[in-house]
């Protein structure tokens, strides 16, 4: 029997360098890379999403990057879809696949499937809709910790998507959001190898730093500029436009913007953080390990039968 095929997963807070690593990790292998950042499927948001560079992106094949338009819906139900398509095809010229990403909930849609909601009457969510035009994030936020604690301990608070995902089941069911998670994983044909990066918080928040700073003298202001007009969309609902779209609107000025972008992005890098510590799995490895280290121990892990 050939070998099961293994899925390497790279992950770990955002600009950590997960990037560079699945491009070693995928040109050792000969292999290709798979994207699992929600937000660097749109091809219209560039460099507020830090997709790879040209160079990077020809220095191995990647896949699912900048593939759909924001005018597009696209949610984390039809990534699991796409992405096992992919990998069923993928895995039969190569043993080995790297996926890279820093949004858990889409990482682990791929490994361990989706959990499986009731359905919800559509007026429930247009009224939260409603509701978060009218009294703003913090009403939803409020509304989440009062009635599922569990949920929004762990959940992405600055995202309104999520915020009145889970708020439409609390009110469609009347029991919490938390309650109906996952408690089994759904069966996939091949193994999974997570390889975590990591720094301390304070090297972390730098990098985010420097990262903004970057992308602001690359052109972030003039492309956040262009999809101005759609700033309601879902898509653009994310760190990096959300703000800009304020110093737009006369809100805030051009610095305070620059400076909101630093703190979320932060805020998120923590989230993200929290999320993937409760994966034992993951195989952490500081930020700065040589990616030959890292190499050598798939190797090593993926030829022991334990």
């Amino acid at each position: 029997m050939p070998p099961t095929p293994l899925l390497i997963c790279i992950v770990g807070p955002t600009a950590i360098g997960k990037t560079a690593l699945g491009i070693e990790i995928a040109k050792h292998f000969s292999t290709e890379i798979l994207s699992a950042d929600s937000r660097q499927f749109f091809k219209e948001m560039a460099i507020g999403t830090a997709v790879p560079t040209t160079e990077e992106l020809d220095a191995a094949p990647h896949h699912f990057i900048q593939n759909r338009s924001i005018f597009e819906p696209y949610n984390v139900g039809d990534f699991e879809k796409d992405a096992l398509l992919k990998l069923k095809e993928l895995f039969k010229k190569h043993d080995k696949v790297v996926m890279v990403g820093g949004s858990g909930l889409y990482v682990d849609a791929v490994v361990k499937g989706l959990d499986k909601f009731p359905k919800v009457k559509k007026e429930v969510r247009e009224q939260l809709s409603k509701q978060l035009e009218e009294h703003g994030l913090t009403s939803l936020q409020r509304e989440l910790k009062e009635k599922d604690p569990t949920y929004f301990k762990n959940a992405d608070i600055q995202n309104p998507h999520r915020l009145i995902r889970a708020l439409e089941i609390i009110r469609g069911t009347g029991k919490p959001f938390s309650s109906f998670l996952k408690k089994d994983i759904s069966e996939r044909n091949f193994d999974t190898l997570y390889i975590g990066l990591t720094a301390e918080r304070e090297k972390i928040y730098e990098r985010i730093n420097k990262r903004v700073d970057i992308m602001i003298e690359n052109g972030l202001m003039e492309e956040a500029r262009q999809l101005y007009p759609h700033k309601d969309l879902n898509a653009l609902q994310t760190v990096g436009y959300k703000e800009l779209f304020q110093f737009f609107d006369g809100e805030i000025s051009k610095e305070e913007a620059v400076s909101e972008i630093k703190k979320n992005t932060r805020r998120f890098a923590k989230r993200q953080g929290t999320w993937f510590r409760k994966n034992e799995q993951i195989h952490w490895f500081p930020y700065t390990t040589p990616p030959q280290e890292i190499v050598n121990f798939i190797t090593y892990k993926n030829a022991s039968p334990n």
